[in-house]
């Protein structure tokens, strides 16, 4: 996409510069609003609207017909809603206008999709597939092995340095988004193969200009979020798992089997890093949709007839 029109890139910019500095935004997140509030720029300057200080209510509204007449998923159509709405506020705030024309719009309204998990026999055999002794075989199976026990995001176990996995107290300590750090616990297994993959492992991957990343790759630097999504994909397809076995499936996976075991919310709201306990609270209605399967396949008043 191109850049922003001139009388609204400013706005933009002085935006993205305040929310990345002021309130700690993680890189991806902002360039992801960035490219929505392009994107909105675009269609407002071809409907002759000078900059963001003028747009109107009824302007937007018209915005956002057009994504929904765009094909544009209703999931989407709510996140660039916000990231405009977010911008106003901003520009209210620093007194670029003196009212919000977002004020009274309302987003799509949909059902938030409930998580897709793995069984815990699935995920035993997706963690059972780099079975070899080579480096990578055995880089791989810590890394799986991190994955479900601690539940991080791609990118946090990416950036995993050394310096951040206590093996001896059993916990990781992690910076998610927003540069937010929290201290998540290691599995006995995620243990294990982490200590196997240090002593045995990394060692032979290690280049003379290898820094202090946990998972590297074979030119001995940090292993990228793109080569965690292949390795994954790849392992699901060894394991007889559906294609579209990603690595957040891990992660709603950790929390969903937590939850299925009596792991209390709150603590899992904590080792997920969520601001909010809504977030998190998604799950419970991925156990309760288990709960209910199983309820409906064994119960005796449940099976039909013959």
């Amino acid at each position: 996409m191109p850049p922003a029109p001139a009388a609204f890139a400013g706005d933009i910019d002085r935006y993205l510069g305040y929310v990345e500095l002021e309130r700690g935004l993680a890189r991806n997140t902002a360039a992801s609003y960035e490219s929505d509030l392009v994107q909105a720029a675009h269609f407002l300057a071809q409907h002759h609207v000078p900059g963001w200080a003028q747009v109107t209510a009824a302007q937007l509204t018209a915005w956002l017909h057009w994504l929904s007449d765009g094909g544009f998923s209703e999931s989407s159509q709510a996140r660039k809603l916000s990231a405009v709405r977010m911008l106003c506020r901003h520009l209210v705030r620093e007194r670029v206008r003196d009212d919000d024309p977002t004020e009274l719009l309302t987003g799509p309204k949909f059902r938030r999709r409930l998580p897709h998990t793995l069984s815990t026999g699935d995920m035993g055999k997706l963690l059972a597939t780099p079975s070899g002794a080579d480096a990578y075989s055995i880089r791989d199976r810590a890394m799986l092995e991190l994955f479900y026990s601690s539940g991080l995001r791609v990118t946090e176990l990416a950036k995993l340095s050394l310096q951040q996995v206590d093996l001896e107290h059993g916990f990781v300590r992690v910076f998610g988004k927003g540069a937010k750090e929290r201290v998540v616990p290691l599995g006995g297994k995620a243990r294990d193969a982490i200590t196997a993959y240090l002593g045995s492992g990394r060692p032979r991957l290690v280049k003379p200009r290898t820094g202090s990343e946990l998972f590297i790759s074979e030119r001995g630097r940090a292993i990228s979020r793109k080569t965690v999504w292949a390795l994954v994909k790849k392992y699901a397809a060894q394991a007889g798992l559906s294609d579209k076995v990603k690595p957040h499936l891990l992660r709603h996976s950790f929390a969903t089997h937590l939850l299925g075991g009596g792991a209390d919310l709150r603590a899992i709201q904590e080792m997920l890093g969520h601001a909010s306990i809504g977030t998190t609270q998604i799950y419970t209605a991925v156990e309760n949709s288990r709960l209910l399967d199983q309820h409906a396949k064994h119960h005796p008043r449940n099976k039909t007839a013959k």
